[in-house]
């Protein structure tokens, strides 16, 4: 027979132990939102100016998402913007999706997103984008999203589940801040002379809020690759 995801990941002792720490919480909390386990898509939204990780969850079929959890990010680097070539140190802004997991992580456990995507290749460095931009634990960085070890247990977990309910792209919306208030127009105003920021910075408002309305997603988001 075919291994399921979740039954692969099960193979990992660390995946073993975030299971016996986490699931019982996952439940909890899906379980207040009316989403069955089972049934559960996930969606995570960063904000870097706060640092703070989301993780959003509906279910299957339905379009709204509920606030699962927030999880302080625990380290940065960089600054105010997207990545947009190897070494510069900057976490990505932008729409992402959770491309592979990584259970034996030198950051207790991992995922990378599939930076670049569409919009970062064709206005990052052409030569030298840079990539390995992952969420992971041990609270260190340069250019990834740290947690801590024991947030990053709940959100693998919760992760693991989604895949393993068929969502294939579990999407990463990365935004220089939440895109509202004091913080943005204090952006707005460092980088106004930076038109390559703001016209990104408009995109993503777009869509943040699109998503503060409606609580789902825009049918098309600009740049992203799913």
């Amino acid at each position: 027979r075919q291994e399921g995801f979740k039954e692969s990941q099960s193979r990992y002792e660390r995946v073993r132990q975030a299971y016996d720490e986490k699931y019982a919480v996952l439940t909890e909390a899906l379980t207040e939102k009316n989403i069955p386990v089972t049934r559960f898509e996930a969606f995570i939204r960063v904000y870097k100016a706060e640092g703070m990780l989301e993780l959003w969850g509906k279910e299957k079929g339905e379009a709204a998402f509920s606030l699962i959890r927030e999880f302080p990010v625990c380290a940065s680097s960089g600054h105010a913007g997207p990545k947009r070539k190897e070494g510069d140190g900057q976490v990505p802004e932008g729409f992402y999706y959770l491309e592979h997991f990584n259970p034996w992580s030198r950051f207790h456990l991992s995922f990378s997103i599939n930076y670049p995507n569409a919009s970062d290749r064709i206005l990052g460095d052409k030569e030298h984008p840079g990539g390995n931009i992952c969420i992971h634990g041990s609270c260190v960085t340069i250019g990834c999203i740290p947690l801590t070890d024991d947030g990053i247990k709940l959100l693998y977990v919760a992760a693991v589940e989604a895949r393993n309910n068929g969502q294939t792209r579990i999407p990463v919306a990365i935004f220089p801040c939440r895109m509202e208030g004091e913080t943005l127009r204090e952006l707005q105003v460092q980088y106004a002379g930076n038109p390559g920021y703001c016209t990104l910075w408009n995109d993503l408002k777009t869509e943040y809020d699109y998503f503060r309305a409606h609580r789902c997603r825009l049918p098309v988001t600009t740049g992203q690759d799913g």
